[in-house]
């Protein structure tokens, strides 16, 4: 029972790392019809909008044990969650906009693989807060160091300016789940998850009317990958990895969800024709192996200092 369980999860987070990896072809085909401020801010109102059902589903499931709670703790989890979701929200906010800057000077492909960088950023960046990094990790960095030399640096020894915004948006997707991961054991997720959403939908598009001249024309020339960005990647994809991760293993799960850069990959070239060359490729391939490297798990006897939080 519990392998079918395992199967059933595995085929779950799969699913989510799909729909997160085709998003990144939804981000760049949006572009076409409105600035990036615009896409993000609707996008993300969408997303959490889309979480509303499952919160107030939840929530009947839960009343009858949550009317016993002492009324001090259920204020002080309220104040909590709500701050929680705004720091969540910031992070998000600069973290996806800067990915959706990049992608409009990049392939989606490429975009995927840098963004991956995240799971090796974390354990990295868990050093300011006295957590020791494994030696498999520093192995993981070095070579997500050569990959990143290979998908991003061309003969001239220039960076993209996409490839740029892209890698500074992973090191933001870094600091976006060590404050996750400092909230969510003490909130609930799926409530977390859809205040960040308001939070940088409102930023974005406070930003949007700002800097750029939104219309209802854009967003329903736009309203397909609007929609699957919102809906799909949000909404879906963050209820499918809710599910998926239940009964699976976080390490086993962590290595699914990275999938999501490979499937990024073949959706940009089947979706939009994005080749890469064979040096990019052997890139993708070199950040890959990074990653998978950082999430196994460690020798018997010891402890992993960090489980990191996709999305």
């Amino acid at each position: 029972m519990k392998t079918k369980r395992n199967y059933r999860g595995s085929l779950l987070l799969f699913l989510a790392a799909s729909v997160w990896g085709i998003a990144f072809v939804a981000q760049s085909v949006g572009m076409d019809y409105m600035g990036p401020f615009t896409f993000n801010g609707v996008r993300s109102l969408i997303g959490g909008t889309v979480l509303l059902p499952l919160i107030a589903w939840r929530e009947r499931k839960r009343k009858p044990q949550e009317g016993q709670a002492d009324p001090e703790k259920r204020k002080a989890k309220r104040r909590m969650t709500l701050l929680g979701g705004f720091c969540c929200g910031l992070a998000l906010c600069a973290a996806s906009m800067l990915q959706q800057l990049g992608i409009q000077y990049t392939s989606v492909g490429k975009a995927g693989f840098i963004t991956t960088l995240y799971i090796v950023l974390v354990p990295i960046m868990g050093l300011f807060f006295r957590k020791k990094v494994r030696r498999i990790v520093w192995i993981g960095a070095f070579l997500a160091a050569v990959g990143m030399y290979f998908l991003c640096i061309n003969g001239s020894f220039t960076i993209n300016r996409g490839d740029a915004l892209v890698f500074c948006c992973a090191v933001l997707f870094s600091v976006h789940i060590l404050v996750v991961d400092f909230f969510s054991p003490k909130v609930d997720g799926v409530k977390l998850s859809c205040i960040q959403f308001y939070v940088a939908g409102i930023v974005c598009t406070a930003g949007a009317l700002w800097l750029e001249t939104p219309s209802w024309s854009a967003l329903l020339a736009g309203i397909i990958p609007l929609l699957y960005a919102g809906v799909m990647s949000c909404g879906v994809g963050y209820t499918l990895q809710i599910i998926g991760q239940r009964d699976m293993d976080p390490t086993v799960a962590s290595l699914i969800l990275s999938l999501e850069s490979v499937i990024s990959v073949l959706a940009g070239w089947a979706l939009l024709g994005q080749a890469l060359s064979a040096r990019e490729l052997a890139g993708c391939a070199l950040v890959f192996t990074a990653v998978i490297l950082v999430q196994l798990p460690p020798a018997k006897g010891r402890q992993p200092q960090h489980e990191g939080e996709n999305r």
